[in-house]
Formats: structure tokens, sequence, C-alpha cells
């Protein structure tokens, strides 16, 4: 039976422990982007960090990350999952250290590239171990829900975290505190978690893995660029073609290899593919979101990072608690219910946030926020139960990946057409207005530019020129700025939408009775082994 179970089967305390370290894994991995959100005008003073600078400082750990991730998968089924994880912190930690004390833009890009190498070996490995060590389905579901709270837990915690380090330390501390919390995880990883990889022996899938890297790659690298150069630039259009058909090549050449890393067969199961549209897209509607609210509340709102931070917290504390109680109802009502429920509810959250003004009161926003934090919540965990149902254990780092892959390609597509309709919006809306005013080229470059462009001018103008003027400019920006959030909130509610019903029409209620054998085959085998370990 060793193909079925690698190990002795863990006690209740051992398992919960290993998903301890697995969450808090995870949670590190997330936090990442949004307490670096907080230092990045920090950063532009100390490194004299340019914008394009700042975008591949955030990015480049994205694009290492998407781009790796299914080959890093691959790579702990066929080699073992508990020395990816190890080495994926480590690497992690690493590159964590190093970009604290880097003394330029270009040495923190390379460092956050490190970083995005050591994220993309962790965060399938998470999985993978939870599918290794839960047999139970019923408990595996549970701790799906556990792992997919933390996660979101990251994106409240960062910039409260960010705001107090920035407040007290240099920016350096940002990446630093990563490094004591890796230590300590490498160890509790050591001792916890067991060994365990696909016992079939084959070779690697070189071809297979390049193209998936350069195809992925690619791609993300070609979306990354919309929000800032837009989708006339012809580096956009070039990267996600060319990132389109390497993945295209891919697929080919994974029906023809004799040792595949992906299953091509699972692409006709509706549990695996519904999953993973309705995962794409309820990460869509959040990253897109997030995006919209962070910006909406510093920029027009004027809160402060750390104020933001508190502000946007029930979304990740609402999601926690909708992962934890999907978990609970899936059992009884079904995977199509919750998940239906759930992106349900992030479509009336978002449609609440598209009539926003430049003067709305928080808690007028709070009900929405809730809504889709819990939303998200619900929707998340049975869904990425769904992908991971669908891939035997032996290939469960691949589905891992496969699942890690579709949130972080649904977020980043996200940011990048609900940030470009966002910004399109408020362009179409100032542009009209500055026809014909005498104003210098640099300013009105500035005030088309962004919102905060927009701002800055206008307190020059205000200290300098006319404050009448300056506070004009100042309400016209925040206004047009708004309008442009509220229609990108409906274009968010719309793709949700489109999540409601491929659930509703496409995603099983229950798991495939060729999975559900297949998963009560193993667990019988886990409790024979218990009852008499070889």
């Amino acid at each position: 039976m060793t193909e079925l179970y690698l190990h002795r089967p863990l006690s209740s305390k051992r398992r919960y422990a290993v998903l301890a370290v697995l969450c808090i894994s995870i949670l590190m991995t997330t936090l990442d982007n949004t307490v670096l959100n907080v230092a990045l005008p920090t950063l532009s003073k100390q490194l004299h960090s340019s914008v394009s600078d700042l975008q591949w400082i955030v990015d480049a750990y994205t694009l290492v990350f998407a781009g790796l991730e299914i080959t890093a998968g691959n790579i702990g089924d066929r080699y073992g999952r508990k020395g990816v994880l190890f080495g994926g912190m480590a690497i992690f930690g690493f590159g964590s250290a190093m970009s604290a004390f880097s003394t330029s833009s270009g040495e923190l890009i390379a460092f956050r590239c490190v970083m995005g190498i050591g994220g993309a070996f962790v965060m399938p490995a998470t999985l993978a171990v939870i599918m290794d060590v839960f047999v139970d389905p019923r408990e595996r579901a549970k701790a799906i829900g556990i792992w997919s709270g933390a996660s979101g837990l990251g994106v409240a915690i960062g910039p409260i975290l960010g705001g107090i380090l920035l407040a007290h330390y240099w920016w350096g501390s940002v990446f630093l505190i990563n490094v004591p919390i890796t230590a300590l995880g490498l160890v509790a990883i050591a001792f916890l978690v067991p060994r365990s990889k696909d016992p079939r022996t084959r070779p690697p899938d070189v071809l297979g893995s390049l193209l998936s890297i350069a195809g992925i790659g690619l791609l993300v690298w070609g979306i990354i660029d919309v929000p800032v150069n837009g989708w006339g630039d012809p580096t956009v259009p070039a990267g996600i073609l060319s990132g389109a058909v390497i993945l295209g090549l891919m697929l080919l050449w994974e029906k023809r290899s004799p040792h595949p890393m992906l299953n091509m067969a699972l692409f006709k199961k509706r549990r695996f593919t519904a999953a993973a549209a309705s995962l794409t897209l309820t990460f869509f509607a959040l990253g897109g979101v997030m995006f919209l609210i962070t910006q909406y509340l510093q920029s027009v709102l004027g809160y402060s990072p750390i104020k933001m931070g508190l502000a946007i917290a029930p979304v990740s504390l609402l999601l926690a608690g909708g992962a934890v109680v999907s978990s609970l109802l899936v059992p009884r009502i079904g995977t199509k219910a919750v998940v239906t429920a759930g992106l349900a509810g992030v479509v009336v959250g978002l449609l609440f946030l598209s009539h926003l003004t430049a003067t709305e009161h928080y808690t007028q926003m709070l009900a929405p926020l809730f809504l889709i934090g819990a939303g998200v919540g619900m929707a998340m965990p049975p869904s990425t139960d769904s992908i991971m149902g669908s891939f035997s254990h032996e290939e469960s780092g691949v589905g891992s990946a496969m699942n890690g892959t579709a949130l972080q390609f649904g977020g980043t597509l996200g940011v990048a057409v609900i940030g470009s309709m966002l910004n399109a919006r408020y362009r179409a809306g100032i542009t009209p207005l500055l026809a014909g005013q005498k104003l210098p080229a640099q300013a009105l470059h500035y005030i088309e530019g962004s919102l905060s462009g927009a701002l800055a001018v206008a307190s020059y103008v205000s200290s300098h020129i006319s404050t009448k003027l300056g506070t004009e400019l100042a309400s016209v920006a925040k206004h047009y700025f708004t309008l442009g959030v509220n229609e990108a909130n409906l274009l968010g509610a719309g793709c949700t939408l489109l999540g409601v019903l491929i659930a509703l029409i496409f995603l099983p209620s229950r798991p495939h009775p060729e999975d559900q054998a297949r998963e009560a085959e193993r667990l019988e085998a886990s409790k024979k082994h218990h009852h008499h370990p070889s």
C-alpha cells in the first residue's frame, strides 16, 4: 500500500501542528506584497527609485512566483515535498535578508526575484502536504478552509505591519521581519512535516517545465504592464500573445510527452475546470477591488497607510471566517451551492461599492466589504478542494501549483483589467477639462497620469498660485477618479457574475464517483497502516 500512503498516519495533534506550520509559510508569501506596498514611497526617496523601478520591485516577485509554480509543484511530486518546502523557505528567507540590505533599486529587484523563487516552491508544497497529511476528505476540507483563511489574512496584516515597522525602523525592516519567522519555520518543517512524494520514478519533463516557465512568465509580464503603460503599449500584446502561444505549445507537448508533468485528462473533468475558472474569477474580483479600494482610501479619503490597513481588515477577517464556515456548509449543501452563494455575495458587495462618492463615510463601505470578504472566503476553500480532489495523491504538488496559478493569474489580471479601466475613465474625465488651460506640460502630464500626480500639482498650486484653483483641481480629480472606481467595480461585478454562472451550471455538487472511490481506497489504506504499521 506504499503508493497510497507513504508514511505512518499522524495523530490529530501532529496533523494540526503541521497545518500551523503550513499556514505560517503561506501567510508569509501572501503578506509580502501588501507589506511592501506601504514602503514604496520611502523606497522612492531612499533608493532614488523611479516609477518603473517601483513597479518592478513589486512585480518581479509576482512574475517569478507565477512562472515557476507549476515546475516547483512537479519537482515536489517527483523528488519530495518536504525538501521542496524546506528549500523554498530557505530561499525566501535568504532573499528577504538580502533585500533588506540592498543599496540600489537593481539589487532589490534581483533579490525580490530570489524571494519569488522561494515563494514558488513554498506555495504548492503547502497544499500538497495538506493532501498528504489529511487523508479523511471532510477533515481535509476543514484544513483547506484554515489554509485559505491564513492566506487571506496576509492582505490585512501587511499594511498594518508595514506601517508600524516604517514608523519605528528603516525600510529594510519590512523584509528583515521575514528572517526570524523563516528560521523558526525551517526548524518546524524539519521536525514536524513528514516526507512524501510520487512513488513512481519518472524522469523530469524538462521541455514541459521550460515551456510553462516561459509561457506563464511572458503572459503575466504582459498583464502586469497594463496598469502602467496601457493596452496600447506594444510590450503588452507582445507579452500576452507570445505567452499564450508558448502555453499552447506546452499543452501540445504534454499530450505527447511520455512523462508529462501535467495530466491533460484532468481538463475534461468539470470538477477541475469549473473550480479553476471560479477560483480565477474570484481572485480577479478580489485583486481588482483591493487595488481600487486601497487607492481610493488613501488618495481620495486621505487615509494613512495604517488607517487604510485597518479599514480593509474586515475583508481579510471575513475571508478567514468565511473560509472556515464554508468547510462546515459543503458536507451539508454541496460544493456548487457554497461556491455560487459566495460569488453571489461578492457580486452584491461590488454593486454596492459602485456608488461611492469623493466624500464617502467609511461606515457606508463596511457592509459591502463584509460581503466581499465573506463571499471570497466561502468560494475559495471548496473550489480549492475540488481542484485538489481531481488530482491523485501522487500528483498533489502539480494540483496545488495549478490552484496557485489560478489565484495568481486571477489576481494579476484583475489588477490589470480593472486598474486600466479606472485609469481610462479618470483620463477621459480630466483631460477635456485641462484643454486650453495654461499649465506647464510637466504639470499636465502629472495630472493626467494619476490621481496622486494631480493632488501633488494641486498642492503646489494652492501653496504658490491660488488656494481656490488648487482646491478645485483636487476636487475635480477626486471626482473623476471616484467615477472610475465605481465603473471598475461594476466591471468586477460583471466578471464575478460570470463566475456565478460557471459554478451554477458546470461545478458538480459532489466529487466524481471515480475521485470518491480513490479517496475511500486511500482512507482505508491509511487505517490499515495505522493498525498494522509496516
